[in-house]
């Protein structure tokens, strides 16, 4: 069979068996391989070297505040959600080192000298697609770039695998975010019983599957994938009306809803951990007994923190209340006015590992049927 002429946007059928030859070639060029990974009794961002590395057979069951892997009946390998880790860690660690000062005489100031990694994605949700997206805009701006996530932004390379099983608590269709990846991947897939549905999404996915033994995408083929997304948005596990956000939320702020939240969240900040867009930070130095060498860290906060708030005069937001309301209105509110795109891409993390299962899809239900009442 002759060879695709292959183009940016070009489809094609790929044999499961081949996704080991596109990892090997990543990692031919640099890259190291990363995908799901079962750890603990939950899917995690590991390293992966081939088909055998993935939770083949498994899927997940999520609701608020559960999570648990099952077999799914099939031999699929990307039908499990993903589980408390998003990708933002690779572009913005937890903790990162911004530069170490010693006194020789002189404070000589180091900064961090080892290149950014190369990583390449496997795996990658369309919510965390448009995730990924929303960070960009925050620490990629006109007017400030953020070198470290800069340089591990440019060296990443991203396999998007359209979802066809969404979770108890995913909401992407709502969002507009998902099941189908809106493009910034370099290679997507959609996965069938016997095959990948593969879209070369950019000029490097082209060239790591150039001269492999890709084969036309019949019009049988496409139409599966295309049932199966179809499917997938009738079988969100939440629902999110989102018609006129974020004036609803930025009109309520003083509606009791909040106060019967906040006497059930614990502030532990759960929900800005496991979310894929929240980008808080704080630095937090590091000296020395001798106080000759002293290292400056950026690591993640959280505006559930009572601290986060904290200034000269007092607390800005001193209770749980305040402080929920804020993640909220930002998130579903003044994100708009910011990035011109809501704060949330409906991959339900935050209700799926909130300890006390409160429900960000309820509060906007309640606060729509107050405004309406």
């Amino acid at each position: 069979m002759a060879e695709l002429h292959l183009n940016i946007g070009t489809i094609a059928a790929l044999p499961k068996a081949q996704l080991d030859t596109i990892l090997s070639r990543l990692r031919e060029k640099g890259y190291r391989t990363v995908g799901p990974r079962i750890r603990d009794d939950a899917v995690v961002c590991g390293p992966i070297a081939g088909l055998a590395d993935l939770p083949q057979g498994l899927t997940s069951v999520e609701n608020a505040g559960q999570y648990r892997i099952v077999p799914s009946g099939n031999k699929r390998y990307f039908d499990i959600t993903p589980g408390a880790q998003s990708w933002k860690q690779f572009f913005f660690p937890p903790r990162v080192s911004l530069f170490t000062a010693r006194k020789n005489g002189n404070w000589n100031v180091e900064k961090p000298s080892e290149p950014a990694p190369q990583i390449a994605m496997i795996g990658v949700r369309p919510c965390d697609i448009a995730a990924i997206k929303i960070q960009d805009m925050a620490f990629m701006r006109d007017d400030f770039t953020d070198p470290l996530y800069r340089d591990r932004r440019k060296n990443a390379f991203l396999v998007a695998v359209n979802c066809l099983h969404p979770g108890g608590t995913c909401f992407c269709d709502s969002m507009g975010t998902g099941p189908k990846a809106g493009g910034d991947f370099d290679l997507a897939l959609t996965e069938l019983d016997d095959v990948f549905i593969l879209e070369i999404g950019s000029e490097a996915g082209k060239e790591i599957v150039k001269g492999m033994p890709l084969q036309p995408a019949d019009a049988s083929l496409q139409q599966k994938a295309d049932q199966g997304l179809a499917a997938a948005r009738e079988k969100m596990g939440r629902r999110m009306d989102v018609r006129d956000l974020p004036d609803l939320i930025l009109k309520n702020l003083n509606h009791p809803e909040w106060e019967a939240v906040a006497k059930r969240c614990m502030s532990c900040a759960s929900c800005t951990l496991v979310c894929p867009t929240c980008f808080c930070w704080d630095t937090q130095d590091h000296t020395s007994l001798d106080g000759n060498e002293t290292e400056r860290e950026r690591v993640w906060d959280s505006c559930f923190n009572p601290g986060f708030s904290y200034q000269a005069g007092g607390n800005t937001r001193p209770n749980t209340r305040s402080r929920y309301r804020q993640w909220l209105s930002h998130k579903l509110g003044s994100w708009k006015e910011q990035y011109g795109v809501l704060g949330c891409v409906g991959c339900g993390r935050c209700i799926t590992w909130c300890p006390v299962k409160i429900d960000i899809t309820e509060q906007v239900a309640a606060l729509r049927k107050e405004a309406r009442s």
